[in-house]
């Protein structure tokens, strides 16, 4: 079963499309080949109304129903398009999981959550069957609707029972937000909570310092020509996020664009420049190692945008080994066989498969509840158009994920304890 993911992240950069050809055995093993990936810049004038109407943005609902419609057409555009480029003219499923407006947290428990991107006009450009809307029904299961890429990270990562050796390996994607999965044995409970900001800041205080010709740090060239400030990143590593227990979840709703000049007025008021960058891209760093600080962590595998960033991951490999353990191996997931930049796109397209099989997208945690804080496993999305799909449910629980022929001839296991950092460009 061929399926398209398409995903849009906090930064709203580019529409993220991956298709997959997914089997399913009877010993439970998915096999998931990938087909390719790539990615569609969002138009700039729609860009822009997204990234206005996003958190703290007081927005009417006009707006809200006009971005629904937009960005739902933009997509279906997108996926339109990625049929051909990457899935070869053939696809049976379109996974999209839309663009993240709002996510409600109160205190430990999410509330809510919004994505727009409305499935009907998806559905009418690539005239295939669209799930989408994936994070509510865990959210009303009591889950945090995220981490959803625990579920990818449990099945590709865990280790098999006989396998030697012990330890965690420690999922990372940074993104606009950061998220975490520890990942130990295959079928061992996992934990995923997001771990505070990824790219979000660093993105608002590069644009800001170019005046807009710089939308990222790339290579992380701002953040090398600065110093860290101490008492700055002492002042926004006080926000109580970073010290609540996990499973938990946060987005701009709490780091929006006026988050880094609230926390400093008081301290550093008028840090800017290559400083500040190199503040920031600390915070990240020290978040993550926090956040891993206690757990038996021997490597992390990173994607996302972050992972295109060489400042950032040498600074959280000095974080690592102060924090967590000395030489906690640093690779990112193209090492292993998944693109840094796809990862998420990838996602949609198997949560797409496991809804259209009747299969739960969340993966097992501890006490009895899922990996997002849900009290069950939910299948997850909304199918549009409604009817009966051309499949039937899965009879098999999936316990593993193997990635079958991998594009480009990469090693599929783990190279080795040390992988350097990849050169590229942050989102």
């Amino acid at each position: 079963m061929i399926v398209l993911g398409l995903s849009s992240g906090t930064s709203v950069d580019a529409i993220d499309a991956a298709a997959a050809d997914f089997s399913l055995g009877a010993d439970g093993v998915l096999r998931m080949r990938p087909l390719g990936h790539t990615e569609y810049p969002w138009p700039d004038a729609l860009r822009e109304r997204i990234l206005k109407a996003l958190p703290p943005a007081a927005v009417d609902v006009a707006e809200v129903a006009q971005l629904d419609t937009l960005i739902g057409q933009e997509i279906g555009r997108a996926g339109r398009r990625a049929i051909d480029d990457v899935a070869g003219g053939d696809a049976d499923l379109v996974a999209s999981h839309g663009q993240t407006i709002y996510h409600w947290v109160v205190g430990a428990r999410a509330r809510g959550t919004l994505q727009l991107g409305n499935a009907a006009w998806i559905a009418e450009h690539v005239k295939r069957p669209v799930i989408s809307d994936f994070r509510v029904a865990d959210v009303a299961a009591g889950g945090h609707g995220a981490p959803l890429v625990s579920v990818l990270d449990a099945l590709w990562l865990g280790r098999d029972a006989a396998d030697e050796g012990s330890g965690l390996t420690a999922a990372l994607n940074v993104g606009g937000i950061a998220n975490v999965t520890l990942v130990g044995r295959v079928d061992d409970p996992v934990t995923g909570w997001d771990t505070g900001p990824g790219n979000c800041l660093l993105d608002v205080a590069v644009a800001a310092l170019t005046e807009g010709r710089l939308a990222y740090d790339r290579d992380g060239a701002l953040a090398a020509q600065g110093t860290v400030d101490d008492v700055a990143l002492a002042a926004l590593l006080d926000d109580p996020y970073f010290a609540a227990p996990a499973p938990k979840s946060t987005g701009r709703e709490l780091f929006d664009a006026t988050y880094v000049g609230r926390r400093l007025a008081a301290v550093r008021p008028d840090l800017t420049g290559p400083d500040l960058v190199a503040t920031l891209t600390e915070l990240t760093a020290v978040t993550v190692a926090d956040a891993l600080a206690g757990h038996d962590v021997r490597r992390v595998v990173v994607s996302g945008g972050g992972a295109r960033n060489p400042v950032l991951l040498d600074r959280l490999r000095a974080a690592l080994d102060a924090r967590v353990t000395s030489g906690c191996a640093v690779l990112t997931a193209d090492a292993l066989g998944l693109p840094v930049d796809a990862k998420e796109a990838y996602l949609f397209a198997l949560l797409g498969f496991l809804s259209a099989h009747g299969l739960p997208g969340t993966a097992q945690g501890e006490h009895r509840r899922r990996a997002t804080g849900a009290r069950r496993a939910v299948v997850l999305g909304s199918l549009t158009p409604p009817g009966p799909l051309p499949w039937a449910a899965a009879t098999t629980p999936v316990r593993r994920l193997v990635l079958a022929n991998t594009p480009r001839g990469v090693v599929p296991r783990d190279p080795g304890p040390t992988t350097g950092p990849t050169k590229g460009s942050t989102r």
